[in-house]
Parts: structure tokens; C-alpha cells; sequence
């Protein structure tokens, strides 16, 4: 579907639950949502995933590495909601032993280009847990900027969250 120098991005499937499992029930992989999945969440994740490819065409996409062909993470665009608004975000979740590669900031990049070039969007965000460092440095690097800030409760919690985003004119500029 998508591919970069390193990676291919393709829909999830049922053979990539194993792989679904060793992230999302991962605690430190899932500290920005306050809790490891448990096997009924696991699956709804990716049923949810299969439902935007039917609805919209896109999704959390099973990153992949060329060499091998093995899933290393999830990235794609989904709609959320950023306090009253509605957005299309960049998200993205690597397996822990795949960080520190740059494949979320590669995988990222990509998807925002999608989101630019493929479904002609003029803005595309991230939305991250005001304490995720890591994944702030991927928006940052991926030409997005802070543009805001929203409460997300979540899991029992307020998660003081950031609001980035690229604009496709700051992009034409050379302005990211």
C-alpha cells in the first residue's frame, strides 16, 4: 500500500494479532494509555481497524520491514476527536525492541504525505500524552507543530494532551 526506503505499510489482519498482542499488552509500549491490553481489547483493536479500511479506506496500517517482511509496529490515519474538534490524525505504535530506528518518524512521514498527496488533506495531526517525549520528537520531526492543548479522559484519568500538526501550505513552502 505505502512504501518507504525501509518499510511497506499494509492493512491488519487476523495473522498479525501475535504481533498486535506483543505491542498493545506491552505496559511500557502502552503507558501513554494508562494500561496494557487485555485480550479482548487486543481484538477490538483491530476490528476497529478492519472497520476503517471498509468505512474510509485507511487506518492503522501493520508496518512492515522490507527486508524480512516482518510487522515491526502499527502507523496510519484515523479520525479523532482534539477537545470539540474533529481531526485526522498521524498515529503510530512500534513494537519496544524496534524503537530507537527511526521507523515511526519514516512511517509518519509517509502517512502525512498520504494524507497530502492521496486524500488531499490540508492539515494532519498528532495528538500526544503531554509526558510522551518520544512521540512528541516523531511529530517535531515530521514538521508538525504545537497548536493546542485538550483534556482526554481516558481509562479513569484527565491526560492533559498536545495538539500538533502539519499544514499542506507550510509543507509547499518549505516552511516545516
Amino acid at each position: 500500500m505505502i512504501q518507504t526506503r525501509r518499510l511497506y505499510l499494509r492493512e491488519m489482519d487476523e495473522a498479525d494479532l501475535p504481533t498486535l498482542r506483543r505491542i498493545l499488552q506491552d505496559r511500557q509500549t502502552m503507558r501513554a494509555w494508562q494500561h496494557a491490553f487485555s485480550e479482548e481489547e487486543v481484538r477490538a483493536w483491530l476490528s476497529k481497524q478492519r472497520s476503517r479500511y471498509e468505512e474510509f479506506g485507511y487506518g492503522l496500517w501493520a508496518v512492515c520491514e522490507k527486508a524480512g517482511g516482518s510487522m515491526v509496529g502499527q502507523c496510519g490515519l484515523s479520525w479523532q476527536k482534539a477537545g470539540e474538534d474533529r481531526v485526522l490524525e498521524v498515529g503510530y505504535l512500534l513494537q519496544r525492541d524496534h524503537w530507537h530506528k527511526g521507523y515511526a518518524l519514516e512511517a509518519a512521514r509517509a502517512c502525512k504525505e498520504y494524507a497530502f498527496g492521496v486524500l488531499d488533506q490540508t492539515e494532519v495531526f498528532s495528538l500526544i500524552w503531554d509526558e510522551n517525549i518520544a512521540s512528541m520528537n516523531v511529530a517535531i520531526r515530521n514538521g508538525m507543530l504545537v497548536r493546542g492543548r485538550f483534556l482526554l479522559h481516558y481509562w479513569g484519568a484527565d491526560l492533559p494532551h498536545l495538539i500538533f500538526s502539519a499544514r499542506r501550505e507550510d509543507v509547499a513552502a518549505g516552511v516545516e
